[in-house]
């Protein structure tokens, strides 16, 4: 599996759009650990949830 995303791309949880916009901060393996202006941090597995990449 090979992720489409870096650390500081802006993504959406299209499973939770009340999180809001998130930045990615990490990515290691499958986990891609993101900052969402209104859920926080979370630590997402790139398996089980789908992550949409904004454009810049």
């Amino acid at each position: 599996m090979i992720l489409d995303y870096e650390p500081g791309d802006k993504v959406t949880n299209t499973n939770n759009k009340e999180w809001g916009i998130g930045q990615v901060q990490s990515i290691i393996n499958d986990k891609v650990t993101v900052n969402f202006e209104n859920a926080g941090k979370k630590v997402i597995n790139a398996k089980n949830i789908e992550l949409r990449k904004l454009g810049k």
